[in-house]
This record gives structure tokens, C-alpha cells and sequence, in this order.
């Protein structure tokens, strides 16, 4: 078996993070997040706000967290959830730069 590398760095990012944008609700917790930058929000305030279950909501957090383009502080019983600012700007600058004309 060869160690030939087919995929490059920045194809293997991409797919990670288009991975962890592909479901509706995922996309709506990162729009939620990106535009409540400046502070942090409890997973309850997005439940409020999404017409699913909170164990469902839970589980899109747990695959955004695993893309590293959220991140997560535990203050029991409540975990209040960020933007993780490096890794949303990396995947912006991807997909911009994977759609460029």
C-alpha cells in the first residue's frame, strides 16, 4: 500500500467543515452564534429558537464542536457556546477561495 497523499490540506478542511454545515439546523446555530459574536449563548436560548428537541440540538452542537468551529464552556447545569473565531474565519477564506469565479 502506497503513502501517496490524494487530498491536500486545505481539501481535507473544507470537507470537514462542509460536513458540519450540512444539515439546516447546523447552519442556523453558526448563523445564531456568528451574529451574537460578542457574547456567548446558552444552548437554551437556541432552543428557544429552533423547532427541535433539546437532545437534537444538543447532538448538531456536539458535530459543530467536533469541526471545531464552535467551542463550548461548561458552567453546570448550563454550557454556554461560542464562536470559535480562528476556525470560522479559516473555513469563510475556504469556501471563498473554493468559490471564487
Amino acid at each position: 500500500m502506497s503513502n501517496k497523499k490524494y487530498y491536500t490540506d486545505n481539501q481535507l478542511r473544507i470537507s470537514k467543515y462542509a460536513k458540519a454545515l450540512a444539515h439546516p439546523a447546523r447552519v442556523f446555530i453558526l448563523e445564531y452564534l456568528a451574529t451574537n459574536m460578542e457574547k456567548c449563548c446558552y444552548s437554551g436560548d437556541m432552543a428557544e429558537e429552533l423547532p427541535i428537541a433539546r437532545s437534537t440540538l444538543s447532538e448538531h452542537l456536539k458535530e459543530l464542536k467536533k469541526a471545531e468551529l464552535i467551542q463550548g464552556e461548561i458552567n453546570p447545569p448550563y454550557i454556554k457556546y461560542c464562536i470559535n473565531r480562528t476556525n470560522y474565519e479559516e473555513a469563510r477564506q475556504l469556501f471563498s477561495s473554493f468559490f471564487r469565479p
